[in-house]
């Protein structure tokens, strides 16, 4: 079994691949790909992959890694629509539960007009690779296959990397190795445990 530092080391090679931004090897599915990881290795992948993006992102570079957190991205349309305020409000007043619901309702996810989705179609650009980060603090307003499902009608073609904490078998998703989301299959591990 390959430790972290290991697997975490093999994601550069692969996403500067030019097969990898053009699916090839894929059957021409959707370059999907998920980097499952032990819950407890949250603040290990988040430290490379800022230094990925630190490597990639520079002047004259043919790539851009545009990194979207899934909670970062869930307070911004919060604050802009100024809701934020008024769910701790709510919260206390209404409960958790409530509150929940109502977040996940003002998002408008799954819609045509979901928010987080929008987020994104307005942020990246033709030579992005999408990395899709915060998966567990966003979680439970939003969930991971609920943004593999839909996030096509925000990057289109564009390569996409999931940095899932749980586990992913290429058919279903397990948050914090505990909670199993519902199935998705079009994804693909980015790095193997062998």
């Amino acid at each position: 079994m390959k430790t972290i530092q290991e697997r975490l080391a093999e994601i550069l090679p692969k996403i500067t691949d030019p097969a990898f931004r053009e699916s090839k090897g894929l059957s021409n599915e959707v370059g999907y790909h998920i980097f499952d990881y032990d819950p407890e290795h949250e603040m290990i992948v988040r430290d490379h992959i800022a230094f990925i993006k630190e490597r990639v992102n520079k002047a004259g570079s043919d790539i851009y890694i545009r990194e979207f957190d899934l909670y970062e991205i869930v307070i911004a349309i919060l604050e802009e629509k100024g809701y934020l305020q008024k769910n701790f409000e709510m919260e206390q007043r209404r409960g958790s539960a409530f509150v929940l619901n109502a977040t996940q309702k003002s998002l408008r996810l799954t819609l045509n007009n979901d928010l987080v989705i929008h987020y994104m179609k307005d942020r990246v650009q033709s030579n992005d690779i999408v990395f899709i980060t915060g998966v567990g603090r966003a979680f439970p307003f939003i969930r991971s296959h609920t943004i593999l499902n839909n996030i096509h009608r925000a990057v289109g073609r564009l390569p996409v990397v999931m940095f899932f904490p749980g586990k992913y078998n290429g058919q279903s998703l397990m948050l914090f190795n505990e909670l199993k989301d519902d199935n998705y299959y079009r994804a693909f591990p980015l790095v193997g445990y062998r």
